[in-house]
């Protein structure tokens, strides 16, 4: 992009241009979002998208073709830049997005002053259910120092908030999916009578010996997926096997646990849909287990003091309302005692009952997301003054 002179920088382009701050926290989570989104943005919508990325080597698992030691590349559609201190000397995009509190550089921030007019400064927040989100969704904040002002934007699970990220093709790439091309990709056989095919994606757990143990002992055959990640040491471990490798296949009683390796995106949401049930975490697979119309786990990320079950909390009521009282039962207590709760095994039979009324509401949940509106064009309508 040409330079123009210090004192006025004009925010004038033939393609409107945005910046996309990502600072990995979450090793998947954060740069999983920042990654879809800017695709959407320059794919679906044509923008010029430069994503700003800390961490290139943990967004080189989610980004196969990304060179870690790049510092600046273009792939689907969108100019990678590593984001390391000082900041070279950029003009700034005419929309700016911090994801996730992200703090911009002091440099950049100074450029943006400069600009005429001032870019639209997005601080991208993380998704909750809670009630207070609603009535800070797009407030402004100004800077105290320089005369710029950010506007919060939450995704959110209603017209009240951004909504959440879902691309223009996952109806088509949903529905022509096949469930035996996908188990042959990655050597798995066909599905048995009666087998509940489980995929687990979660942060390092205490529970998982005893939930092993329940499938191991239980009456229904489980196929557990497993991508290559951090629970594997727990599931070596309750297998007394040293280190499990993609490939792997082990078995115990009516357990049978496959290791997978580590996918990108669209592979993920193909998993997704091959299970009966995902056990997701954080929050970019979190949104996607809801997108894939089955039943699911969620391992909220831990935050200190316990303020993450709160946001647990409020996302369970709002999920299931209008749930069956005893289905509604089952997943609550399932997902309590995966969160830190306790007494997982013991909660893993009702929660096995209430997989068929569960995946009837998870497809209706579905349907209610999508009526308001995706992520992206949202946020595209929100800053639509400020592109035109």
């Amino acid at each position: 992009m040409p330079r123009t002179p210090p004192s006025v920088v004009s925010s004038i382009s033939p393609a409107c241009c945005w910046d996309l701050f990502c600072s990995v926290v979450d090793n998947f989570g954060d740069i999983g979002v920042c990654w879809r989104l800017a695709r959407q943005l320059a794919v679906e919508r044509g923008f010029t998208v430069r994503l700003w990325v800390d961490d290139l080597k943990s967004a080189g698992r989610l980004i196969p073709a990304l060179d870690p030691q790049g510092a600046a590349q273009v792939l689907d559609g969108v100019e990678i830049r590593h984001w390391i201190e000082p900041l070279e000397d950029v003009v700034p995009g005419q929309v700016v997005i911090g994801a996730f509190a992200a703090n911009l550089p002091e440099s950049y921030l100074m450029a943006m002053a400069r600009c005429v007019p001032r870019p639209r400064w997005i601080n991208l927040e993380y998704l909750s259910a809670e009630d207070w989100v609603a009535g800070c969704h797009g407030l402004p904040s100004p800077h105290p120092r320089l005369p710029l002002t950010q506007h919060f934007f939450f995704p959110g699970l209603d017209a009240t908030t951004g909504g959440l990220l879902r691309e223009a093709d996952y109806s088509a790439r949903r529905s022509g999916f096949s469930e035996d091309a996908f188990r042959k990709a990655f050597d798995l056989p066909m599905r048995t009578p009666g087998e509940c095919v489980v995929s687990l994606f979660t942060y390092e757990n205490p529970a998982i010996g005893e939930l092993l143990a329940a499938w191991s002992q239980g009456g229904r055959r489980v196929l557990c997926l497993v991508p290559e990640g951090r629970v594997l040491p727990d599931v070596a471990a309750w297998f007394g096997v040293i280190g499990l490798q993609p490939g792997d296949r082990i078995r115990k009683g009516n357990l049978v646990v496959k290791v997978l390796p580590f996918v990108d995106q669209c592979r993920y949401d193909e998993l997704l849909w091959a299970c009966d049930l995902n056990f997701v975490r954080g929050e970019d697979s979190f949104v996607r287990a809801q997108w894939a119309e089955a039943p699911f786990v969620w391992h909220i990320y831990p935050q200190k003091d316990e303020a993450h079950l709160e946001k647990l909390n409020a996302f369970m009521v709002r999920y299931l309302a209008g749930v069956e009282s005893s289905a509604a039962r089952a997943m609550g207590n399932f997902w309590q005692a995966w969160n830190g709760g306790g007494g997982i095994g013991a909660s893993w039979p009702e929660l096995e009952l209430a997989l068929p009324a569960l995946a009837d509401h998870a497809r209706t949940w579905s349907l209610q997301l999508q009526a308001t509106g995706d992520l992206a064009a949202n946020l595209v309508r929100f800053c639509k003054d400020e592109i035109e």
